[in-house]
Formats: structure tokens, C-alpha cells, sequence
């Protein structure tokens, strides 16, 4: 398969945005890097495997916790419909983070995994369809 140089990326940006969002993601080179430029929803679809599992704890005093299995997040409120909406807040709330330190977090041992996780919520960049995106299985206390 054929990369396309960088410089006639640069000539035709306009043509090139189009076909990566309307046919598909393009492949391209610069001197000895080489890009993916792909639409975002052609990212959504691909990291639609990767779920915010997140485990149900019910507590004593009669709260919900959620604690996040893939990133090491846990919310407490009132209700699960309320654990999940904070818990949907602080995973954007981590992948903006992560995104500003990309370069330590991303090359950390045990945040490196957390990649499809941030780019699937930072691409999302909705708190709503993050939180629909969470899926809870009981916890034991």
C-alpha cells in the first residue's frame, strides 16, 4: 500500500479532509513518520469494543459507589444514576489530563493502556454519551 507524502497532503488539504471523512482514513509520510489521519467517526466505531466497566458497590449508608476497572477512578453519590454521571465527568476529566501530559502518561507503565480509553471519551467530548457508554457489573463488598 501506497503512503501519501506529506507535501501533497499539504497542496491538497482541502481534497484530503474530504476523502478521509467521506471514503477513508489516509495513510501518509514525512521524511520518517508516518500518520494516520482518519475521521472521528471511524475512531468512535473503532474503540466501540473499549468499555468504561465499571463495578456497582453498594454501601452501608445507603450510597452508590462506581470504581472504574480499566483507570483507577471511583465515584460515590446517592444513586447509580448519579455515581455514573460523576463517573462520566471524571473519566473526561482524566483524559483532558492525560492529554495535556501525553507524553509522560502515555509512556508510563501503568497508564500506557489507558489510550483507547481517553481517545474514546476525548473524542466523544460529551459527558452524556460517556455516561451511556458506562457499564456496571456488581461488585462484592
Amino acid at each position: 500500500m501506497e503512503r501519501t507524502k506529506a507535501t501533497d497532503v499539504r497542496k491538497n488539504w482541502s481534497m484530503v479532509c474530504d476523502n478521509v471523512v467521506r471514503r477513508r482514513p489516509e495513510f501518509i509520510r514525512r521524511v520518517r513518520d508516518e500518520l494516520l489521519l482518519i475521521s472521528k467517526d471511524d475512531v468512535l466505531h473503532m474503540l466501540d469494543s473499549y468499555e468504561y466497566c465499571a463495578r456497582v458497590f453498594d454501601e452501608k449508608d445507603g450510597t452508590v459507589t462506581l470504581s472504574l476497572d480499566n483507570i483507577d477512578i471511583a465515584e460515590n453519590a446517592e444513586s447509580l444514576d448519579a455515581a455514573k454521571a460523576k463517573m462520566a465527568a471524571s473519566i473526561l476529566e482524566y483524559a483532558e489530563e492525560y492529554y495535556e501530559n501525553y507524553s509522560a502518561y502515555s509512556n508510563s507503565p501503568n497508564r500506557k493502556m489507558h489510550i483507547p480509553y481517553v481517545l474514546k471519551a476525548l473524542v466523544m467530548n460529551d459527558t452524556t454519551m460517556i455516561e451511556r457508554a458506562i457499564v456496571c457489573q456488581n461488585g462484592k463488598n
